[in-house]
C-alpha cells in the first residue's frame, strides 16, 4: 500500500511540473488521467476502490443546449442532402476486423478492434465510406445516391477544445454509379458549399487536387512506385506543418532522395483555378505523364462545370492537397474554413477542416468476390468541428438558446382547476400543439408565467372560473405581456397562428 501512495504522490508531482512548464495540453490529460486512474487503483478508506465518475477518454456528454444546436445543424445538412434527391441508410456500429483492414493506410492503427470472444473479430467502423462499399457489394448495388448520418470511432489522441474526438459523428453523402466525367464530382462541391454558406461559419475556401495528378508527379519527380503512398501521407500534412518539417519527414524517415523531395516541393506549394490547370498541362514534365494529363483534363472539366454552379470562387485547385486515405482514385477535395475576423472567436483559427471528400472508384472492388467495380464519389461534413465552432460562438454571444419547442404553457390563474387544465392541455396535445403545465394541482400564476420566462415558451394559455362561464380562454403573450380572450373553439388555430406553425 505504501509503494502505491507514493507512487500516486510521484504521478500527482509530475503532472504539477507539467502544468508549470506549460507542457502540450494532450501530455497532460494523458498523465492526469494515469493518475485518476492510479488513485481509483488505492482504494478509499473502507477499502472500496474509488470509482472516478467521468465519460471515457476522447468523449462527451451532450446536454439540451448543444444538442438543441447539433438538431438545428444535423436539420439543415440533412434537408440539403434531401434536396439533391439522397436516400438515406444504415450500416452495423461494428464491421468484421477483416472488412476495414488494409483501406486506411497508416491510419489503420487508430481502428478499435473488439475483444477476441470465441466468434468473429469485430472491429468499430472507422467511417462509413468503407461500410458503403461493403453494402454495395453485398448487395450488388451498381447504382445509388445516399446520405448516412452516425458515429464512427478511432483510437486517436484527440484535441476535443477543436471538436476531435475518438467517438464522433460523420455525415455522408455518395453517389454510385457509372456517369459522365465529373457531373457528379460538381455536384459533391455543389452540395459542401451550400452547406457552409448556409451555416453562416464564416469565409471558407474548398482545396480541390486529384489522386492522379499527384501520382503522376510523384513519378516525375523520381519518387519509386512502392514509396507513393507514404510520401502522399507526408504532403497530406502541409496544411498543419511546414514544408521543411515534411521535406525532413520524407527525406530522413522515409528515405526519399533529397533531390526527388526538392522536386516535390516545387509542385506543391503552387494553388490557383483554371490558369494554373492550363500552366500545368503545359508543363514539360507534367504533360508527359499518362496519369497527370488524364487528371489535369478532368481538373479542367471540373472548373468548367464549377463556373457553371457560381462557385468558382471559393474553389482552390491546390497540389498539395493529398488525404492520407488509401482508397482514393481521382478528384479530392477539403473544405477548410478561413480565419475569422470577429474578436469573440479568435481560438477558432486552428479549427480548420469542416469537409473532406474525393473519389473512389476501386473500393467496392475490393469487396466483391469477381472485382466488379462499382464508381462512386462522396463528401463528408465534419460536424463535430462546425459544432465546437458554433458552440462556442454562442457561448461568446450569450444568446439564449431553446432548449424545448413548446408553443404554450397552459396556467390557472385560481385554485381547484387542475382537472380542467388537464382538461384543456388534452385537447391542445391531441390537436398536434406542443404544450405544456406544472405537474403541481394549484400552482402560482407568478410562477407559471416564470416558468414561460425562462424556458423561451411564447405563449400562456390561462383558465380561471370566469373564462370557463364564458366559453373562452385567456391568452397572454409572454414577450409583450398583452392578453387576448379567445373562443376556446378558435383556441388551435390562434395558437398555430401566432407561433407560425402550419
Amino acid at each position: 500500500m505504501a509503494a502505491q501512495e507514493a507512487a500516486v504522490r510521484a504521478q500527482a508531482e509530475a503532472v504539477r511540473r507539467l502544468k508549470q512548464d506549460k507542457a502540450d495540453p494532450d501530455e497532460i490529460a494523458k498523465e492526469v488521467a494515469k493518475l485518476l486512474e492510479m488513485k481509483a487503483q488505492l482504494g478509499g478508506d473502507e477499502g472500496k476502490p474509488k470509482f472516478v465518475l467521468k465519460t471515457p477518454k476522447g468523449t462527451r456528454d451532450y446536454g439540451p443546449k448543444q444538442m438543441a444546436i447539433r438538431e438545428r445543424v444535423f436539420s439543415a445538412i440533412i434537408s440539403c442532402f434531401k434536396r439533391h434527391g439522397a436516400e438515406v441508410i444504415d450500416t452495423p456500429v461494428f464491421e468484421l476486423k477483416e472488412t476495414l483492414t488494409g483501406k486506411y493506410g497508416e491510419d489503420s492503427k487508430l481502428i478499435y478492434d473488439l475483444k477476441d470472444q470465441g466468434g468473429e473479430l469485430l472491429s468499430l467502423r472507422y467511417d462509413l465510406t468503407v461500410p458503403f462499399a461493403r453494402y454495395l457489394a453485398m448487395n450488388k448495388i451498381t447504382n445509388i445516391k445516399r446520405y448516412h448520418i452516425a458515429k464512427v470511432y478511432r483510437r486517436d489522441n484527440p484535441a476535443m477544445t477543436r471538436g476531435r474526438y475518438r467517438e464522433f459523428y460523420q455525415c455522408d453523402f455518395d453517389i454510385a454509379g457509372q456517369f459522365d466525367p465529373m457531373i457528379p464530382d460538381a455536384e459533391c462541391l455543389k452540395i459542401v458549399h451550400e452547406i457552409l454558406s448556409d451555416l453562416q461559419l464564416g469565409d471558407f475556401v474548398i482545396k480541390v487536387n486529384d489522386r492522379r495528378i499527384l501520382d503522376g508527379m510523384f513519378a516525375v519527380c523520381g519518387v519509386p512506385d512502392s514509396k507513393f503512398r507514404t510520401i502522399c501521407s507526408s504532403v497530406d500534412k502541409l496544411d498543419k506543418v511546414p514544408w521543411e518539417e515534411v521535406r525532413s519527414e520524407m527525406v530522413g524517415e522515409k528515405g526519399l532522395s533529397p533531390e526527388a523531395a526538392d522536386r516535390i516541393g516545387e509542385y506543391v506549394q503552387l494553388h490557383g483555378g483554371l490558369d494554373l490547370i492550363e500552366r500545368l498541362l503545359q508543363d514539360p514534365k507534367l504533360s508527359q505523364n499518362k496519369l497527370a494529363k488524364e487528371g489535369l483534363g478532368d481538373m479542367k472539366l471540373l472548373f468548367e462545370y464549377l463556373t457553371l454552379f457560381g462557385i468558382t470562387g471559393k474553389i482552390s485547385f491546390d497540389l498539395s492537397l493529398a488525404r492520407g486515405l488509401d482508397y482514393y482514385t481521382g478528384v479530392i477535395f477539403e473544405a477548410v474554413l478561413l480565419q475569422q475576423e470577429n474578436e469573440h472567436v479568435e481560438e477558432l483559427v486552428g479549427v480548420g477542416s469542416v469537409a473532406g471528400g474525393g473519389r473512389y472508384d476501386g473500393l467496392v472492388g475490393m469487396f466483391d468476390p469477381k472485382g466488379r467495380k462499382v464508381p462512386c464519389v462522396g463528401v463528408s461534413i465534419g460536424i463535430e468541428r462546425i459544432f465546437s465552432i458554433l458552440e462556442q460562438r454562442l457561448e461568446a454571444s450569450e444568446e439564449k438558446i431553446r432548449t424545448t419547442e413548446t408553443q404554450v404553457l397552459v396556467a390557472s390563474a385560481q385554485k381547484k382547476l387542475l382537472e380542467e387544465r388537464l382538461k384543456l392541455i388534452s385537447e391542445l396535445w391531441d390537436a398536434g400543439i406542443k404544450a405544456e403545465m406544472l405537474y403541481k394541482k394549484n400552482p402560482k400564476l407568478l410562477n407559471q408565467l416564470q416558468y414561460c420566462e425562462d424556458t423561451g415558451i411564447p405563449l400562456v394559455a390561462i383558465v380561471g372560473e370566469q373564462e370557463l362561464k364564458d366559453g373562452v380562454v385567456k391568452l397572454r403573450i409572454v414577450a409583450t405581456r398583452e392578453e387576448v380572450n379567445i373562443r376556446r373553439e378558435s383556441l388551435v388555430e390562434e395558437i398555430r397562428t401566432r407561433t407560425s406553425q402550419p
